[in-house]
């Protein structure tokens, strides 16, 4: 039995792989936004899941978010599931994340949530202060940046499996009701790469669609950008990893 977190599972993929986890057995923090988001899982948190609440576009609420997942003990992953299209996306897409991972006493499994968009993100931190709806990065680069945020990770913690995952365009409240995509595959790959045996499962550094690895864009195994990334969320969070 694994102990799993997954941010943002009040609905869409989040749900549904905390509702495939609690079905397998496993224990399952669930996490909603804002109080008044928390009755949306009652009915897993009826069949054992573990509430914890505060919004990721506010870094003293994600301290506190580690606060309330590290008194439950240390996690077997993180499924960093939580995501924002609305601009300031930085916020929630990228700086929670990293603050969730590196502030938690060290997960086994780390798995973030990144999207076939990233391919068309700028390898660009020129404007990561900027943090204005209009001037900030914008979906698509937090996407690439997230995405290169899972391979530092790997790099940095080698004993620690670090993955990227592109759930495909399905029909969530994000992706829209005419999304063609299988919503359940959408979470599959998230589940198999939190808590699964299977060797490819507990290899690291890769980015993934449906069980398969792919190649991500060409920034996200470049080293200088990790790096660079890395430094700018230090600098921004004043918390190094």
């Amino acid at each position: 039995m694994a102990h799993v977190f997954v941010t943002g599972s009040s609905d869409g993929l989040g749900r549904g792989a905390a509702l495939e986890l609690l079905a397998a057995g496993h224990r399952v923090v669930v996490h909603a936004r804002n109080p008044a988001r928390a009755p949306a899982l009652k009915d897993l948190v009826d069949r054992g899941a573990e509430l914890v609440v505060g919004d990721l576009a506010e870094p003293d609420e994600t301290h506190d978010l580690a606060h309330q997942v590290a008194r439950l003990g240390r996690m077997d992953a993180v499924i960093h599931n939580a995501g924002t299209m609305q601009r300031p996306v930085l916020p929630v897409n990228v700086v929670a994340p990293y603050l969730l991972s590196v502030l938690l006493e060290r997960p086994r499994r780390l798995v973030f949530l990144s999207s076939g968009m990233h391919r068309s993100g700028r390898a660009d931190l020129s404007g990561f202060r900027r943090t204005g709806s209009r001037r900030g990065p914008s979906y698509s680069d937090s996407k690439l940046m997230v995405t290169a945020l899972a391979a530092a990770f790997a790099r940095l913690w080698p004993e620690v499996p670090s993955n990227a995952v592109d759930p495909g365009w399905v029909p969530t409240k994000m992706g829209g009701p005419s999304a063609p995509d299988d919503l359940r595959l959408g979470h599959v790959t998230q589940v198999w790469l939190a808590v699964s045996t299977d060797p490819e499962a507990l290899t690291t550094g890769g980015y993934w669609h449906h069980q398969q690895r792919q190649e991500p864009h060409r920034a996200v195994h470049d080293v200088s950008f990790q790096d660079d990334l890395l430094h700018a969320l230090a600098e921004r969070t004043g918390v190094d990893v």
